[in-house]
């Protein structure tokens, strides 16, 4: 087996400007995409191999696409670029002073560092939530969701206590943000559509699916508007929706919110918010709320030559006074104006201060429904909204493949109502859960 020890960078020594990209997500591949000529070498960093599209993990996470549809190699995305350079290696911290870039193989020297290393979930401190729940923010907590509903059906289908099937088939929500609302309408339609041809045994009425939100509203980054077509829509599917509802605790088996209320449920799904995923070595006053303070140039507070991009950067402006919001519009546009400014610094010139377009916001709440804020207060809903969130999300897929492979499933789910990858490829059992292991090991599962 090889050791660190036994690995190295590889990078080669080049005359040019080197740029350092830590993070393969919108910001970065929209950067290194923009930058790729011959005036820099680039080298990006990431713990994944592949590009990931996540508007759509709530879709693998209910059967609806399969990993690859919304990956792509990060090397694919740059094999006509000569001078880049991809390595699958965890950043450890940075040397802003010696200008270097630390990872678990070794260091990298740079010219210029743009940090573009995304979010994490938020788990806002509480430990035993952290160990319980599933998130759903990396392509493994999709896959790991997926398996954990298929699951519950299988088990529910097979146990003699009720009291057991009913917590098998309660799912709890928690963040009534677009993942959320996205997660239960998907659920709702998988309850109403396809899963009682699977289990005919099963009464899926008993079925619950609850969104818990701790604001009063629905998409609260969203309009009122859309917000209340959306809470509207929801309990219409039979989704009970709590707002101003906070969870107190979840032990894998009960979930009690402020207040006291308690819902037995063996799945806890948690998209109630994230936190920008930090490198070490940056200035204590560069950090704030757990994201990295820039500023107009989106360059780091209190550094040379080093950026953050995208959902880890906090670029306060008059009309972004709490940053702009974590999605990919900004992230996208970040990394693109940054390559423009990149050259000119590289020139001696004088960069362009960032200026975000918003584009509007969209999200799925059901089958053909969406919901849709636009510019120039332009709200739409329905199927029309629906086009429009179907469109957008296939055009930026990365990759002509991904493109066809999403439409294709959306066009057979459009005609037969059905999710065609309910297989479960590897059992997921939580860690503490003995019983399970040795259920799963005399099945020769595991």
């Amino acid at each position: 087996m090889l050791q660190y020890d036994q690995l190295s960078l590889n990078i080669p020594d080049t005359q040019k400007p080197r740029v350092v990209i830590i993070g393969g997500g919108f910001g970065g591949i929209n950067l290194a995409k923009k930058l790729k000529s011959k005036d820099f070498q680039i080298v990006m960093f990431d713990k994944q191999n592949y590009h990931g599209f996540w508007p759509l993990l709530y879709q693998v996470a209910t059967a609806g696409l399969e990993p690859d549809a919304i990956a792509e190699p990060l090397r694919k995305l740059f094999d006509d670029c000569d001078d880049f350079h991809f390595r699958l290696v965890k950043v450890t911290g940075v040397d802003t002073a010696l200008k270097q870039v630390k990872t678990l193989i070794g260091d990298l020297p740079y010219d210029y560092l743009v940090i573009a290393s995304g979010s994490k979930t938020n788990y806002f401190g509480n430990k035993q939530i952290q160990q319980n729940a599933f998130p759903m923010k990396q392509m493994t907590d999709a896959l790991n969701l997926r398996s954990q509903l298929l699951q519950s059906f299988e088990q529910a289908s097979m146990t003699k206590d009720p009291g057991m099937r009913q917590a098998l088939l309660n799912f709890v929500i928690v963040g009534g943000g677009p993942t959320g609302v996205e997660l239960a309408g998907s659920l709702a339609e998988m309850r109403k559509h396809v899963l009682p041809s699977d289990y005919p045994g099963l009464d899926f009425s008993l079925m619950n699916i609850y969104l818990v939100e701790g604001l009063d509203r629905v998409l609260p980054p969203m309009s009122p508007e859309a917000s209340a077509k959306t809470r509207q829509y929801l309990e219409k599917t039979g989704i009970q929706v709590k707002v101003k509802t906070m969870v107190e605790s979840y032990d894998g088996e009960t979930v009690t919110f402020k207040g006291g209320e308690q819902i037995r449920t063996q799945t806890l799904i948690w998209a109630a918010g994230v936190q920008g995923s930090l490198i070490d070595g940056l200035p204590a006053d560069a950090i704030e709320r757990s994201r990295i303070l820039v500023n107009e140039f989106s360059q780091v507070n209190g550094t040379q030559d080093v950026f953050a991009i995208g959902d880890v950067a906090l670029m306060k402006t008059p009309d972004y006074p709490n940053g702009h919001p974590g999605v990919a519009q900004p992230a996208i546009q970040q990394g693109a104006l940054l390559a423009k400014n990149l050259f000119r610094l590289s020139k001696q010139q004088v960069p362009e201060p960032f200026k975000y377009f918003d584009k509007g916001s969209l999200a799925i709440i059901g089958r053909y429904q969406a919901v849709a804020d636009l510019p120039k207060k332009l709200h739409l809903s329905g199927f029309v909204a629906w086009i429009a969130w179907l469109f957008v999300h296939i055009w930026y897929l990365i990759g002509f493949r991904s493109k066809l492979i999403v439409l294709s499933n959306w066009l057979y789910r459009f005609f037969t109502y059905d999710r065609g990858t309910r297989i479960i490829i590897r059992p997921h059992v939580r860690k503490d859960d003995t019983v399970a292991h040795e259920i799963l090991a005399k099945s020769e599962m595991l």
